[in-house]
């Protein structure tokens, strides 16, 4: 099909990088951006790190949408698909390709209490005005996000609960195993954990029994779901998300899905995944591109993400559940990495704390497929990659 009118609905990393890829590619066609916030596009990782931390005020991505002859929508929504046109709240938009990169939601708790969360500009903006010296802040959540916050909190000299219903920090995303190395990192905060929430309620959160934490503010932090919601009547695969073939492309024809929505087939790995990360977001959208254009393109990365929290740099790459075995390089007070091994001794994850050579070495090894020797491996003075073999 000749491709005239590509339209990207979501205005985040993804669909800024979607627009930069096709015109890199050549594409001089039509191009419509529909985004859901007034802002022109921004980042996301540095709303919780340099934002809140307030060493800077803003994180827009470095992108002329002018340069690139875009039509950009601000402050509009998508509504509805059906093959060929998007409904959104000013007016039907055609398309020849669409791709979707529409990002997700933050899961909120029950309640009639105000609730902060941080996926925008503006939640980080708002959050960080209150948190001020002396405010109580209670952080539900003890993940990526909930460490994040907290690390804010308390160099903002707050008194800072951190309320967690798993048995460790961050054992939803990488196992309780790894969350008891990194407690400690919370001296000075009230950590709650195995502790459920009721409800969030003016001046605090009730927790499952009935005891009452006061706070001035209440931060949520307990994951998000793919924004698809206006998907719902589409003739569309969806699945955690919207779900893509190794290509991204859709079950609908001329619809690709990218970033934190899609739910995309991994060779590597021989599953489905959806990864809310930025490197997605930023890699993904070549693929779509040449997709769209007609090149033979297949995404398949090692996932990638990092973390700044309680003074330490968390750096993660690739998949851990694909792994059988869990191997440690260094003492838990210091600098230390974990490596996930499959049965055959391949790499299949790395997780390293202030040590981001291992992350680096780690990451090519993983791309590269090698097997490693574990008992090199676990000497913390061998560099990885001379633990090949």
């Amino acid at each position: 099909m000749n491709v005239r009118h590509v339209v990207v609905v979501g205005a985040g990393l993804a669909g800024v990088r979607s627009v930069e890829a096709l015109r890199g590619r050549g594409f001089d066609g039509r191009i419509t951006l529909i985004g859901q916030e007034r802002h022109r596009p921004y980042d996301r990782p540095p709303l919780s790190k340099a934002v809140l931390l307030g060493t800077a005020d803003s994180s827009f991505v470095d992108a002329d949408l002018d340069a690139l002859g875009v039509d950009f929508w601000p402050g509009v929504s998508a509504k509805a698909l059906r093959e060929g046109v998007v409904e959104t709240t000013e007016g039907e938009l055609g398309y020849d390709h669409l791709v979707i990169a529409t990002g997700a939601e933050p899961i909120t708790l029950p309640g009639d209490g105000p609730q902060h969360v941080l996926r925008t500009l503006d939640d980080a903006l708002e959050l960080r005005a209150r948190l001020v010296r002396g405010a109580r802040v209670a952080v539900i959540g003890a993940g990526w996000i909930g460490a994040e916050v907290a690390t804010a909190a308390r160099r903002a000299g707050c008194e800072v609960t951190v309320i967690e219903a798993g048995s460790t920090p961050l054992v939803h995303a990488v196992g309780a195993e790894i969350g008891v190395r990194t407690q400690p990192w919370y001296e000075g905060i009230d950590l709650r954990l195995e502790t459920m929430v009721a409800s969030v309620d003016e001046g605090g959160v009730e927790l499952v029994g009935g005891e009452f934490v006061d706070a001035h503010v209440v931060v949520t932090g307990i994951g998000v779901r793919p924004a698809v919601e206006w998907l719902a009547d589409a003739d569309l695969d969806l699945h955690n998300g919207v779900v893509t073939d190794e290509r991204l492309r859709t079950s609908m024809p001329g619809v690709l899905a990218v970033g934190d929505c899609a739910a995309w087939w991994s060779r590597r790995y021989g599953t489905r995944l959806r990864v809310e990360h930025w490197d997605t977001a930023l890699n993904a959208p070549e693929v779509a591109a040449a997709t769209i254009l007609g090149e033979e393109a297949v995404y398949d990365p090692v996932p990638y993400f990092w973390s700044e929290q309680f003074g330490h740099m968390v750096q993660y790459a690739g998949h851990h559940p694909a792994g059988e075995r869990l191997l440690y390089r260094g003492e838990a007070r210091g600098k230390w990495s974990a490596c996930w091994l499959t049965a055959d001794d391949t790499l299949a994850a790395v997780l390293a704390v202030d040590r981001p050579r291992d992350l680096v070495q780690g990451r090519r090894i993983i791309e590269g497929g090698h097997r490693l020797d574990p008992e090199r491996l676990v000497d913390p003075d061998v560099a990885l990659r001379d633990c090949v073999v």
